[in-house]
């Protein structure tokens, strides 16, 4: 059952509670073109630092040393730090539009790049490509090796976003939830309930009471009191999820009250 709801759906982007933004995966040609587009950019990158080190180099052990630092600058170093700097992007990605993303839809640090980087050599580099085509041809993200490897995966970065308006707390649960006691959520669970409401329409009836059935025994550890008896496990996970966003808007706001409090006072001192 994790596997229906664990991390951020198919083509989300969550920001705040219980707001989604689609982010659909690139299709599988944008992403061919833009490999190809990094392929031979890495290539004429590659065969210009041989050139280079031919001319420079004469001795011939510096020259094999000289080649083989080369081909990792070239095929590591340059696609990796680019990809790290740029939070997602390569030159071929840059002219489609493209970006990668770590598998909950946030942006990539130097370890997924490096991953992606190091596989890519395996998949693109020594075998053409193969590999990573035939992949991205039987997963639903278009993922690569290094992408399943690296927890990534790639996305429109042009994409038109989609706002989905927050959840609702039940009426006849607001009273209940705004005494009751609710824990910090594990993050998986945390973006899991995020996610409930856009999952709807893409599973099936008995497919959705199971999963809010889980998530709801799931959620219920971190929760005291329990709701009224017979609560139906929806509501009680709407509420659950309104009144964390409730609550945490408030501290964001009494922050900044307070931050506005001393910058008033140290401006008067």
């Amino acid at each position: 059952m994790s596997s229906i709801y664990a991390g951020v759906g198919d083509d989300d982007t969550v920001v705040g509670e219980a707001v989604a933004l689609d982010l659909p995966a690139a299709t599988f040609g944008a992403r061919l073109v833009s490999g190809m587009i990094d392929y031979f950019l890495l290539m004429a990158i590659l065969i210009a630092g041989l050139f280079l080190t031919m001319s420079v180099v004469s001795d011939e052990a510096l020259a094999s040393v000289g080649v083989r630092l080369t081909m990792i600058a070239a095929w590591l170093v340059f696609p990796v730090t680019l990809e790290t700097l740029t939070r997602g992007k390569s030159v071929g990605k840059f002219a489609m539009g493209l970006r990668t993303v770590r598998d909950d839809a946030g942006p990539i640090s130097f370890g997924h790049a490096l991953v992606r980087g190091i596989l890519g050599i395996a998949e693109i580099g020594v075998l053409f490509g193969v590999p990573a085509v035939l992949c991205a041809l039987t997963n639903n993200k278009g993922k690569r090796i290094g992408d399943l490897v690296a927890g990534t995966y790639v996305v429109r970065d042009r994409a038109r976003l989609t706002v989905h308006p927050p959840v609702q707390c039940p009426p006849h649960l607001i009273e209940w939830a705004r005494s009751a006691d609710i824990a910090p959520l594990p993050d998986g669970l945390s973006v899991s309930l995020r996610q409930l409401t856009g999952r709807r329409s893409q599973l099936s009836q008995a497919a959705w009471q199971s999963l809010v059935n889980d998530l709801s025994a799931r959620t219920a550890q971190y929760v005291a009191p329990p709701p009224p008896a017979g609560t139906p496990a929806e509501d009680f996970l709407a509420a659950v999820s309104a009144m964390r966003r409730e609550r945490d808007t408030a501290r964001l706001a009494n922050e900044a009250q307070l931050r506005e409090r001393i910058k008033t006072r140290l401006q008067r001192s």
